[in-house]
């Protein structure tokens, strides 16, 4: 007993984070859930007969839950300071659910079902926003939950596993898409039928048990030390730090967490402008570099290379476990190696990658060399700016002004992704190859952005970005 009090018990923090990452499962879930059922969206909604379904509306329906993400993360900030992280992450279990059961019946029971129409169009991507809301929410509170539990040494391992779960949680329906699909059975022009009928409702219904099972384990965590502390709650605060810390170090983090909390109120440029664009930027670039355009519209790429349906949907689940390993490189490297270093590694990567596909589609050439450019670029940017961005962005501000930051480089973010991804059909339409060297350009400038300006955080404390930021 007393020795588990002095080192503290690394099975409640795994299990508290193993909870808190399920927020991150269903961000990848939410967000890749529409890769495998846009064609099929397409083809329902041209059929309407009350408006003409036109390229421009099908990126927008693509890309709507991302409207929802930005007020998501817009409004992060605000509910993680007055209801807490926890409470947070309990809405935004809420609005998966309810995006998930509404998006498989958009018709809300109401509309004649199976009918395309304007307004059935209209009440789908209400749905997808309300998803997209609950995607805003996890993306911002996850890893600030995470990073404020974690212990200083482990603190990017444990954030990075946030990344991981986003990027399970896209193999996972990347997997469960190809298996809907399947399922379905008969020839390819029956199965395509049979997609537009009710396979892509089955696609987004999927998303609903996973979201259940994310509120009932998040009713079992606690709320941060370092929310609790703020609230005046020191005892309860305590008690979480000691369960995870042990007695000595729990009390030594406390008076840390105390020191910060008991500085005057800041206000959010306290600590000057630098970290607050440095946060923004992050965000940006981490989206600019264009890799949301290869999650959301993975099945279609491959589809444009050559492939076959069928053959697009299974290179997807590779692409899928592709991601899988390079996020555990970072994992295993970011504590290790350091922040700055993978980031400007995964962008001279990224370069290569896209300046290679970009070429590619110039010439006309598909096949197994764009799919090796594709794996680069995705590979290069999971070991480095899927997981190390977010590590970023929920450690480098200070306690007292980290959720009113984090709010603010969340909801960069997600425009900055819906601007992207929204306007992809179009760019790609004008140039396949061109989008792709805007993507490749926004690379480089993302390694000189990191090398110039992006402070190294690896095995600070929370505490200690008070002490960097004021002496800049």
């Amino acid at each position: 007993m007393n020795a588990s009090n002095d080192r503290g018990s690394r099975l409640y923090l795994i299990s508290i984070v193993l909870a808190a990452v399920i927020g991150g499962l269903l961000f990848g879930y939410d967000t890749a859930v529409v890769s495998g059922a846009e064609q099929a969206l397409s083809e329902f909604f041209s059929g309407a007969g009350d408006f003409s379904y036109s390229s421009w509306l099908h990126g927008f329906t693509v890309s709507s839950a991302l409207i929802g993400c930005v007020i998501g993360g817009a409004v992060s900030g605000i509910l993680a300071s007055s209801m807490g992280r926890k409470r947070s992450l309990v809405i935004a279990a809420v609005l998966f659910f309810v995006s998930a059961v509404g998006s498989w019946c958009p018709e809300s029971w109401i509309l004649p079902h199976g009918e395309p129409s304007l307004a059935v169009l209209v009440l789908f991507n209400f749905y997808r926003i309300i998803g997209g809301i609950g995607v805003g929410l996890a993306s911002a509170v996850c890893p600030m939950y995470i990073a404020e539990i974690s212990p200083a040494r482990i603190r990017g391992t444990l954030v990075s596993c946030n990344q991981f779960a986003i990027i399970f949680g896209m193999l996972v329906v990347y997997f469960v898409n190809y298996l809907i699909r399947n399922s379905l059975g008969g020839s390819v022009a029956e199965i395509q039928a049979a997609m537009v009928d009710i396979g892509w409702r089955r696609m987004f219904l999927s998303e609903a048990f996973p979201a259940a099972a994310f509120f009932f384990l998040i009713l079992l965590v606690p709320e941060t030390p370092r929310y609790l502390t703020l609230r005046g709650r020191d005892d309860k605060a305590l008690k979480v730090l000691v369960r995870i810390n042990g007695q000595e170090e729990a009390r030594q983090i406390h008076q840390e967490i105390k020191a910060t909390v008991q500085e005057k109120k800041e206000k959010l440029f306290s600590y000057g402008k630098a970290v607050i664009v440095i946060g923004v930027l992050l965000s940006f670039f981490q989206q600019a570099i264009g890799i949301n355009v290869v999650l959301y519209y993975a099945p279609r790429i491959f589809s444009n290379m050559g492939a076959s349906v069928d053959a697009s949907m299974l290179q997807t689940v590779v692409m899928g476990i592709v991601n899988i390993v390079f996020t555990v490189v970072a994992i295993f490297t970011v504590d290790k190696i350091g922040r700055k270093p993978l980031l400007i590694t995964g962008s001279i990567g990224m370069t290569l990658g896209m300046t290679a596909l970009s070429a590619l589609s110039f010439t006309d050439t598909i096949g197994v060399a764009a799919l090796v450019s594709i794996i680069v670029y995705t590979a290069s940017f999971m070991m480095s700016w899927g997981p190390v961005c977010w590590v970023l962005i929920s450690e480098i501000f200070p306690n007292t002004i980290r959720s009113q930051a984090v709010a603010i480089s969340v909801a960069v973010q997600w425009i900055s992704n819906f601007l992207v991804s929204s306007t992809f059909p179009s760019l790609s339409a004008w140039s396949v190859c061109g989008t792709y060297c805007i993507y490749a350009f926004m690379a480089v400038a993302s390694a000189i952005f990191v090398y110039r300006w992006v402070p190294e955080t690896r095995d600070k404390t929370l505490e200690d970005m008070s002490v960097l930021w004021k002496r800049k």
